[in-house]
């Protein structure tokens, strides 16, 4: 840390910025301190990445300036900004994956030799002598196609402390990779830290600003609400500060299920897990599937939906069987929100009204021709439901917010009736304020009947929305909660030693795990 007075690595004071005149900061000063990781929080819209260009030198604000080390920046200037010592690792990561590790380190600065030609082997030394450093044990030879994106990510930050960034700022850095590559980038920041790199990393995850940051920023409207150490500052402020409202406002109250049973699960082998499973969920009930990574809950709703292969069982919509197909899953009333909504849940490139239209093309069409009337009115009707903002059913996909784009994925299913929604993740990636409204419309459609089936790795989520909880395990169900079981005060503490294996009442080992095969409601 840096002792009081020293000048900052970086500092940004009043600055402003308009776009079409529409403020999006309104005086902004921060201060980032050499060997210190500060998190910046805020709803989409709220301005952070506005000031991490600003201060990467990628936008000129309206008013206000910027420091790096106490030398001014400026104008805006990507260029200067690299000279002294500012880089920024931007969440969509854009690597030339037919070239080399070793390639992309060293892209625009190639070493060469005497005559001239590029010294390939002083690189692939040079790359490999740097990711040793960083603990990656990668050939420098090998194409970054073929890297994972947090293997991507890392690389991106040790090509930026390769030419001496002293500043690097991290714009949502754990939203694209699998929970058990996130320790490994955690290991890098620590590292950068010790060695007195200046950290600025923006994030919706609570246990992520715990785990890596001294100080949290929070933006709201434009305007700096929130500037504290994270030790001096409790979840439910950073939510307040974030959304203007208290946490416990966070999820909205759920009305009891109803008595008649939406969907059954009898005996559901996954391939690729060992212990078939059986449960049932009634209309208007919200079931979460808690576990630790791997446990199976993407693949047993993938399974649900005939999405994934099973070796037997049976699951039956309103008491009516359904052929493992995600056409037949379909007409029998289910949907599936998919956990990779970029990937699997969304076109990018096509706008709302296409996406909102896919599941469902056959109800808008006509001897092979959309009826367009019908399916801009149902399309736009199920958008609106959502409260979805956006400039029009026109408006590209891709360019939406990250609430906005998983309100698509969401909405597109309500183009006709659901009597089973199948949720996998539905806030991942999404800011605290967009959570807020998706967890309103979960609520309401169970309200209205459907049986919901969430699965989610944010234990408060599942807590906050479940009328029921099943922990799984190995592809099996390890135990499950219900009443005041979900309400009890060490209940996480419950869960985790469900999903880790540990006898729940004494914390040990258990030693030959009994998983339950049968859970009804």
């Amino acid at each position: 840390m840096t002792a009081a007075g020293d000048v900052p690595a970086l500092e940004c004071a009043g600055l402003t910025k308009s776009f079409g005149g529409i403020p999006v900061l309104r005086g902004v000063s921060l201060r980032l301190e050499a060997g210190a990781v500060t998190a910046l929080v805020g709803e989409n819209g709220a301005g952070k990445s506005t000031a991490m260009k600003i201060a990467a030198g990628q936008l000129k604000a309206d008013t206000g300036s910027v420091t790096v080390n106490g030398t001014g920046l400026h104008r805006a200037d990507p260029g200067l900004a690299r000279q002294l010592g500012v880089a920024i690792v931007p969440q969509e990561l854009a690597p030339i994956e037919d070239m080399t590790v070793y390639e992309n380190l060293f892209l625009g600065r190639e070493l060469r030799s005497r005559t001239g030609l590029l010294d390939r082997r002083g690189m692939i030394a040079d790359a490999r002598h740097l990711l040793d450093e960083f603990a990656i044990d990668v050939d420098p030879t090998t194409k970054m196609r073929r890297l994972s994106v947090a293997m991507s990510q890392i690389v991106e930050i040790a090509k930026a402390t390769s030419w001496g960034a002293k500043v690097i700022m991290l714009d949502e850095p754990t939203s694209a990779i699998p929970e058990r590559e996130v320790a490994r980038l955690y290991d890098v920041m620590a590292r950068l830290r010790d060695d007195g790199v200046a950290m600025l990393y923006t994030t919706h995850k609570m246990d992520e600003i715990r785990a890596i940051a001294d100080r949290v920023v929070v933006l709201r409207d434009g305007a700096l609400v929130l500037d504290r150490p994270v030790v001096d500052t409790t979840d439910e402020e950073i939510v307040q500060a974030t959304i203007g409202r208290d946490l416990d406002d966070l999820f909205p109250s759920v009305p009891a299920p109803r008595d008649d049973v939406a969907l059954e699960i009898d005996d559901l082998h996954v391939v690729g897990f060992d212990a078939p499973i059986s449960f049932s969920v009634r209309r208007g009930e919200i079931l979460g599937l808690a576990g630790l990574v791997g446990a199976g809950r993407t693949e047993l709703l993938e399974a649900i939906f005939g999405k994934r292969a099973t070796v037997g069982g049976q699951v039956r919509v309103a008491g009516k069987p359904v052929k493992r197909s995600p056409a037949a899953s379909i007409n029998a009333g289910m949907a599936l929100v998919p956990e990779d909504r970029k990937g699997a849940g969304l076109v990018l490139s096509m706008n709302v009204l296409d996406n909102g239209s896919l599941p469902r093309l056959a109800h808008f069409s006509a001897a092979g021709w959309l009826r367009q009337r019908h399916r801009r009115r149902a399309v736009g009707d199920a958008m609106t439901s959502v409260a979805l903002r956006s400039r029009g059913l026109t408006q590209p996909t891709g360019t939406l917010s990250g609430g906005n784009q998983q309100k698509v994925v969401l909405a597109r299913w309500l183009t006709e009736p659901v009597d089973v929604l199948l949720l996998d993740e539905p806030t991942r990636g999404v800011d605290v304020g967009a959570r807020s409204e998706i967890y309103r419309i979960i609520a309401q459609l169970a309200a209205s009947g459907m049986a919901v089936v969430l699965a989610s790795s944010d234990m408060p989520e599942v807590l906050g929305l479940s009328h029921r909880i099943l922990v799984l395990r190995s592809g099996a169900v390890a135990g499950g909660l219900d009443g005041d079981a979900i309400t009890a005060p060490d209940v996480q503490r419950t869960i985790f030693h469900l999903a880790a294996g540990f006898d729940p009442e004494t914390g040990e080992p258990e030693a030959t795990p009994q998983l339950a095969k049968e859970h009804r409601s």
